[in-house]
């Protein structure tokens, strides 16, 4: 038989190249033991013309961040006809829009938070919505430029409005939700176990918690009851398909039982690309569904299409 040639892309040039590069290379590496034959991909400005001469069967998309999981990519790869991984061209859009993305979501039934967007610039001095609440940017992931505003503080932070904001000036102001921060990957239409993550020394899941060893710790399965455990997997296939996405995704949640049982669940977003490293959610979420890493990945490749 014929070794599917696979070219796995990471890197970019988004803020996000650290998370894409501690994906990509364990993916390579595993589909490579799962007998592919593998071309790593730094991806960088020139990336359609390398693909077009390098012409893989599958390209099996890394990347994280602006460029690699807005849509863009994904046009270029459509462009020139190459099988691709994870979802298409208008969910990977919608999805990266946090509040385009919630629209959709709270049309679909699905509970969101509260949540208005601003110009950075315009916030001020004065609060855009009663603290507690959180400001971030609308089109970033990993938690790059994500502010929490306790109840305590007297004016919005400074770095906001400052020059040293680095995450464009169009933000989301969104309700703060206390409680348990929930995840649920989706794998084509079935929908993996839950986990827990519980940040460990960091006030919530900020890009250390997520990348950083021993910065959170990951129960899965989580301590549910099966109630809440199933309602969070049906809301979580529920986004993956209102947002058309394909292949595997993982929508985010904030669990909140402090007064009852039941509490509230909000949905707070779907990602399309999430990340492959040591210590990323979906790997350990598969496992638990008795899918090995291998495993995984080998189903995405063969999943992988055009016109997704």
């Amino acid at each position: 038989m014929v070794q599917k040639h696979v070219a796995v892309l990471m890197g970019g040039f988004s803020s996000e190249r650290p998370v894409s590069l501690a994906s990509g290379n364990p993916c390579a590496d595993a589909l490579e033991a799962e007998g592919y034959r593998v071309t790593r991909v730094d991806v960088d400005r020139n990336v359609a013309s390398v693909l077009a001469e390098l012409r893989p069967d599958v390209a099996f998309n890394a990347l994280h961040g602006p460029f690699g999981e807005d849509g863009t990519i994904q046009g270029i790869l459509e462009y020139l006809e190459i099988p691709y991984t994870h979802s298409g061209v208008l969910a990977s859009a919608l999805a990266m829009n946090k509040e385009q993305a919630k629209r959709v979501a709270k049309a679909a039934g699905i509970p969101v938070a509260e949540s208005r967007v601003m110009n950075r610039r315009t916030i001020g001095r004065d609060h855009p919505m009663k603290p507690p609440y959180v400001v971030k940017p609308v089109n970033e992931g990993s938690s790059f430029g994500v502010v929490i505003v306790q109840e305590d503080q007297a004016h919005p932070p400074q770095i906001i409005g400052s020059s040293e904001w680095r995450y464009g000036d169009t933000v989301m102001v969104e309700r703060f939700v206390h409680g348990r921060e929930l995840t649920c990957a989706v794998m084509g239409d079935v929908a993996l176990g839950v986990t827990e993550i519980i940040p460990v020394g960091h006030s919530f899941y900020d890009y250390d918690s997520k990348y950083v060893a021993g910065g959170s710790k990951h129960e899965c399965p989580a301590n549910l009851s099966p109630n809440i455990y199933q309602k969070i997997q049906t809301l979580a296939l529920k986004a993956h398909q209102a947002i058309g996405c394909r292949g595997v995704s993982r929508s985010d949640f904030r669990y909140d039982d402090r007064h009852s049982e039941n509490g509230e669940i909000i949905w707070l977003e779907v990602n399309t690309q999430p990340g492959m490293t040591p210590t990323s959610l979906v790997p350990e979420l598969a496992e638990h569904a008795g899918h090995s890493f291998g495993e995984l990945l080998s189903w995405m490749v063969e999943d992988a299409s055009c016109l997704r």
